[in-house]
C-alpha cells in the first residue's frame, strides 16, 4: 500500500519567518502535533513540533497560558530559530512498510510527504498508520487471534488457513512473524469470532504448537527456574 493511500491530505504548514506564538496558536487550532516550514510554492524546508514550540517558549508563559509584559521577546523568536532543517520525509510512490521503518529508523511521529519537487502533498502520522494497519488486518471488527507454531516449509501456512476454513470461520487478517527457532514461524490469525473453542482443539489435534498472544515473544524464553 502506497504511502499517497494513507496519509492526511490537509496538511498545515508555517513559514520559517512566523513566530513561535504563531506556531503554537496553528498547533492549538488544528490540534496537530507536527507544522512543516514551507517556502514559496509548498517547498519543504523543515519542520517543527509541538515539544519544539514548548522548549522555544519561556515557560511563565507555559504556565500562565497567555502572552503578557515580554510579548515582544516571543515576537523576536521565529520559527526558523527552532526548526529542524532537512526533515526525514516519504514520497507519494513509497509503501506504508517504508515510512514505518523510517519512523523507526528517525524517532520522530510524523514525515513529510513530498513530490519530485519537494513539495509539501500530504503528512504521515504514527496516527495514520496505526488507522493504516487496522484497516489491513481487520481488527476493527470483533474477533480473537489465534497463534501456532509451524515448520518452516512450503504449504504449511495454507495446511493452517485450510483447518481454519473448514470450521466455517472468517479471517480479518494472517500474519507470519519469525520464531526463536529458525526452522519454525510463528503464525497469527485473526478471526472474526468469539469462539474457538472448536479450532484451536483441531489445530492441536493436527499437531500444531498452540501460542497463547499475550505471552508470545521472538527471543528464546529463559530456562532459569
Amino acid at each position: 500500500m502506497f504511502v499517497s493511500r494513507s496519509m492526511s491530505r490537509k496538511v498545515v504548514t508555517i513559514y520559517k519567518d512566523a513566530t513561535v506564538v504563531e506556531a503554537r496558536e496553528k498547533l492549538d487550532k488544528h490540534h496537530i502535533r507536527h507544522l512543516p516550514v514551507v517556502e514559496k510554492d509548498d517547498i519543504l524546508i523543515g519542520i517543527v513540533t509541538d515539544r519544539d514550540v514548548r522548549s522555544a517558549m519561556p515557560s511563565v508563559h507555559l504556565q500562565s497560558g497567555h502572552l503578557n509584559g515580554d510579548g515582544n521577546v516571543l515576537a523576536d523568536i521565529k520559527v526558523k530559530d527552532f526548526m529542524t532543517i532537512a526533515p526525514a520525509v516519504v514520497t507519494l510512490s513509497d509503501t506504508i512498510q517504508d515510512a514505518l521503518l523510517l519512523l523507526q529508523e528517525k524517532r520522530v511521529g510524523a514525515l513529510p510527504v513530498v513530490d519530485k519537487q519537494g513539495r509539501v502533498k500530504g503528512i504521515l502520522s504514527v496516527r495514520d498508520l496505526m488507522r493504516t494497519f487496522i484497516q489491513v488486518l481487520g481488527i476493527g471488527e470483533p474477533g480473537t487471534l489465534v497463534g501456532v507454531v509451524v515448520e518452516e516449509k512450503v504449504g504449511q501456512l495454507k495446511k493452517v488457513v485450510d483447518a481454519i476454513t473448514e470450521e466455517e470461520i472468517s479471517f480479518g487478517s494472517v500474519l507470519v512473524a519469525k520464531h526463536w527457532d529458525k526452522n519454525k514461524r510463528a503464525v497469527f490469525a485473526y478471526l472474526l469470532t468469539l469462539n474457538i473453542s472448536a479450532v484451536k482443539r483441531k489445530l492441536a489435534k493436527l499437531g500444531y504448537e498452540l501460542i497463547d498472544p499475550m505471552d508470545w515473544a521472538i527471543e528464546q524464553p529463559s530456562n532459569s527456574d
